[in-house]
């Protein structure tokens, strides 16, 4: 008698990770170390997200799964403390970079913060001059929210390419240090600030990310926040954290006294009257002599007969000249 068939049921598919299903996964790990103690507040950012985006995706495809990733990806970056509990990204294989940078690992952005792992000095910020506390101060008070979707996906994994685009509403003053350390300040103009650029990411089979390479221009961005430059400009005492720098009203007064090359006196000589010593003797470049070393040459009377003289010498021998060679071509 001939065995039966065994129908085997289909496995269900695995299921995929909640950082690709929920955009807000990673906000609900309460054993995760906070930068500040306990998980953000993004309530208002996904409120601005969802009436102000240009694409509404559908639920489960590549794009809204993409967008989840990274929107979780970003919330790690930048609040939590431990790499440990990173749970967007491949650690041992995860890199990142910007417009064709050498890559930087995790730890790197960790410490210095998402703002300066992606923006290079320029006269509205630099990272040199900032941490990462006043990193988000600088843009997070400017601009409250700051909402991020994507726009177009390219390609599906283990090489995602998406365009994406990042936005927000400039509620306050933009106050940051720049390239050569100056607090500058551009005023706060109630206009939207709009930038997009394009990522290109490798992934694992857990759809964790490994190499991230963006490329994005970050002056269009400055652009849009001051777009008549920066306004006001200060030095700052460079002894101060960034992070207690960028609230202090502390400045730093720069006094030049200005002293004459070569006038340093052996210690016990007498003093010297310059200014007299140049009344008495004039300057050979000014003319005359005593206080009259401060007036420059005057032509005398004789001296201007004599160009006048000269002058007109010279159109009589030019009209004689013509005549002549007038004559010349006459003959020819």
């Amino acid at each position: 008698m001939a065995a039966a068939a065994v129908e085997i049921p289909p496995q269900p598919a695995p299921a995929l990770p909640d950082y690709l299903t929920d955009q807000d996964a990673v906000l609900k790990d309460s054993e995760a170390k906070w930068r500040y103690g306990r998980a953000p507040d993004y309530s208002k950012t996904r409120k601005v997200f969802a009436e102000t985006k240009q694409m509404t995706h559908e639920a489960g495809s590549l794009p809204e799964l993409v967008q989840n990733l990274v929107k979780n990806w970003e919330v790690e970056a930048s609040f939590k403390t431990s790499l440990s509990d990173w749970r967007t990204v491949d650690r041992p294989n995860y890199s990142f970079a910007i417009n064709g940078s050498d890559p930087q690992d995790a730890e790197h952005m960790l410490r210095v913060g998402t703002y300066n792992a992606i923006i290079s000095p320029n006269e509205y910020y630099s990272p040199e001059y900032s941490d990462f506390g006043s990193s988000h101060k600088t843009f997070k008070r400017m601009m409250p929210t700051f909402a991020w979707e994507v726009l177009e996906v390219y390609s599906g994994p283990p090489t995602v390419a998406f365009k994406w685009r990042h936005w927000g509403v400039m509620k306050a003053d933009y106050v940051g240090f720049n390239n050569k350390g100056e607090k500058v300040t551009a005023p706060a103009h109630g206009g939207t600030i709009d930038i997009q650029g394009v990522t290109v990411a490798t992934v694992n089979e857990k759809v964790q990310l490994q190499s991230v390479r963006t490329w994005f221009d970050p002056m269009d961005m400055f652009r849009q926040i001051a777009p008549h430059g920066v306004m006001k400009k200060e030095a700052v005492d460079k002894s101060i954290p960034p992070t207690e720098a960028i609230d202090s009203d502390q400045k730093v007064e720069i006094e030049q006294a200005l002293k004459p090359v070569g006038m340093e006196l052996p210690e016990g000589h007498p003093s010297v009257d310059v200014e007299g010593l140049v009344e008495a003797t004039g300057c050979p470049f000014a003319g005359g002599a005593g206080k009259e070393a401060v007036k420059p040459f005057l032509p005398t009377e004789e001296q201007i007969g004599e160009k006048e003289a000269e002058k007109k010498e010279a159109l009589l021998q030019e009209s004689e000249q013509y005549r002549e060679e007038r004559y010349l071509r006459k003959g020819e």
